[in-house]
């Protein structure tokens, strides 16, 4: 039955099917490994860990119940635990005791139940009802959208799948996009992935929008839009990667305003027109921004705003915004808190292993598939280099000067190193035109049905991913609440995280109480008396919210103090 296995006729029954999931039954026990992880319970149940899963997903008769598979996936997302083979190293007993269990399922159950969770077809329709349940407690921070790509590098043998530029390693790998939407502070609300990425502008028209117009609370109705002309549904606030004029219309006239970086901002404006604001960031802290505003015609013939800041090193960034109800300060913080949805990416890569593959599945890609020409993308590659090299020769050409031969014996050799460099020049550009006519005659995109049988690949199966990536945005967005709770006591707010981490890996006791029904995690002292006092704050804000433990009577009751016999 395995290490840890007391519950023998519960498992026994469950075996022959006579058992729907085992009794959450907790016993009293001491020293806990990674008991100050159920301090973080609340907050997941909070933010819909258990909320629809009984409307979205089912399990067969067996020992584990979908309740305990959920929050110990959601318990393992906090301890950093990033894959279910990791648990090998865990003692399964201990565990057990945090879900009320003798023992938490092997590897492979997990994986199996993992398996079929993932596959019913529901992974979809549960992670929008908890986008659509986060939005609606939330509606201010729908409001305003932040959309970016996250390119996630793929270093298996299973398929070949397409090459894209990863900016952190600054190399071209093969790997696939994930287009993520979040609020202001970095909160997740959803993922959508692009086994061929079509690039962030058709995902925004094609997947994000339509998407967005449904979900986000609080629109203004057809009555308010016609008697506002400049009133927006809500903001939609991106990169570069997204310039473009005819898209900046036609969400103008969804009625969706769009903020992003100007791609051609010009010249410098006077400094004379900046003016110093005191600009207050979503966590509070207030800095002092220098910002000008114009308003500017775009090539289409679209009018819009263009706010500038001036940095400390005389830098003006340009923004260009078709927000034409909010003033230059709120566009400005808008757009320059962009850095919490990079952060938010770190934050998940380093802690919550978001590149990680869930499984090894891989499916055929549909023919219909439009895909990048293979042909067009190597004539454009050697268009690229050549262009590269042409314009260094072109750059050198006309910073050659004769006065830098002061000698007579000199000027032959200037006028012949001139003569073969022209002459080079001469060989690239008749290169670079031959290149441009061979990649018009190619199609830029192709159907994947006529891809050469070379250049042919499967895509990653994404389900297993998408549900998992599910639970560690829950598990993010719980540690995001307990860190809003936990800094208002703490004086560095850039350790409030790291506690966390560090009560989540603490040892704890379990002291249940079924008369009074109730369950104490009593955690142990931490690494000092500041971290014990603001814990205390974060108890009593945690024992204020009556949280019953799933699948028991016991309301959780919280405390820190020295380890005693229960």
């Amino acid at each position: 039955m395995g290490m840890g296995a007391t519950n023998t006729l519960e498992r026994m029954m469950a075996s022959v099917g006579k058992l729907g999931a085992a009794p959450t039954q907790f016993k009293a026990a001491l020293d806990i490994p990674n008991g100050g992880v159920l301090f973080a319970i609340p907050a997941l149940l909070a933010n819909g860990l258990l909320l629809h899963t009984n409307k979205f997903f089912e399990l067969p008769r067996g020992y584990y119940s979908i309740h305990s598979v959920f929050i110990l996936l959601g318990l393992m997302a906090l301890c950093r635990i990033k894959q279910p083979e990791q648990l090998r190293y865990c003692p399964p007993g201990e565990w057990g005791k945090l879900l009320g269990l003798d023992r938490i399922p092997e590897v492979r159950t997990l994986r199996d139940k993992l398996s079929i969770l993932s596959k019913k077809g529901q992974v979809q329709a549960w992670s929008g009802q908890l986008c659509e349940d986060w939005m609606t407690a939330n509606p201010q921070a729908a409001g305003a959208l932040y959309v970016d790509g996250h390119v996630r590098v793929y270093h298996g043998d299973k398929t070949k799948l397409p090459l894209h530029y990863v900016a952190r390693e600054k190399l071209c790998l093969r790997a696939t996009t994930d287009y993520w939407v979040n609020a202001m502070d970095g909160q997740p609300f959803f993922v959508v992935n692009q086994p061929v990425d079509a690039g962030l502008l058709q995902t925004l028209r094609n997947e994000i929008v339509p998407r967005l117009l449904k979900d986000v609370p609080g629109q203004p109705s057809l009555e308010q839009l016609d008697s506002d002309p400049l009133l927006h549904r809500f903001i939609l606030i991106f990169d570069r990667e997204a310039y473009s004029p005819v898209f900046f219309a036609e969400m103008k006239k969804q009625r969706i305003a769009c903020l992003t970086y100007h791609k051609y901002p010009g010249e410098p404006w006077p400094q004379e027109e900046f003016s110093e604001y005191n600009v207050q960031s979503h966590n509070g802290n207030c800095v002092v921004m220098k910002l000008a505003e114009r308003g500017v015609m775009l090539s289409n013939g679209l009018w819009v705003r263009e706010v500038r800041k001036l940095s400390e090193h005389d830098h003006q960034t340009s923004v260009l915004a078709t927000d034409y109800k909010s003033d230059t300060v709120c566009t400005g913080s808008q757009m320059f808190a962009r850095w919490s949805q990079e952060n938010f990416f770190r934050y998940m890569r380093q802690h919550y292993n978001l590149d990680r593959l869930v499984d090894y599945e891989t499916r055929a890609l549909p023919d219909t598939t439009r895909v990048v020409n293979p042909q067009y993308r190597k004539l454009d590659g050697q268009l690229r280099s050549t262009t590269s090299i042409l314009n260094r020769r072109l750059v050198k050409f006309g910073a050659m000067s004769l006065t830098e031969y002061i000698e007579p014996s000199e000027v032959e050799r200037f006028e012949q190193t001139k003569a073969d460099l022209q002459q080079e020049v001469v060989e690239l550009q008749d290169k670079v035109s031959t290149l441009k006519a061979e990649r018009d005659k190619v199609q830029h995109h192709i159907t994947a049905a006529q891809l050469p049988q070379n250049d042919r690949f499967k895509v990653l199966s994404y389900e297993a991913k998408h549900f998992v990536d599910t639970i560690k945005m829950i598990a993010y967005r719980a540690e995001t609440a307990m860190t809003n709770i936990l800094q208002e006591t703490m004086s560095r707010s850039c350790d409030v995280r790291s506690q966390l981490r560090d009560i989540y890996r603490n040892e704890a006791d379990l002291i249940p109480d079924y008369q009074a029904k109730t369950l104490t995690v009593r955690l142990h002292h931490l690494s000092n008396h500041a971290a014990d006092q603001a814990t205390v704050g974060l108890c009593e804000e945690l024992n204020s919210t009556d949280t019953v433990f799933p699948g028991t009577n016991l309301r959780l009751i919280y405390q820190i103090g020295p380890s005693q016999n229960p």
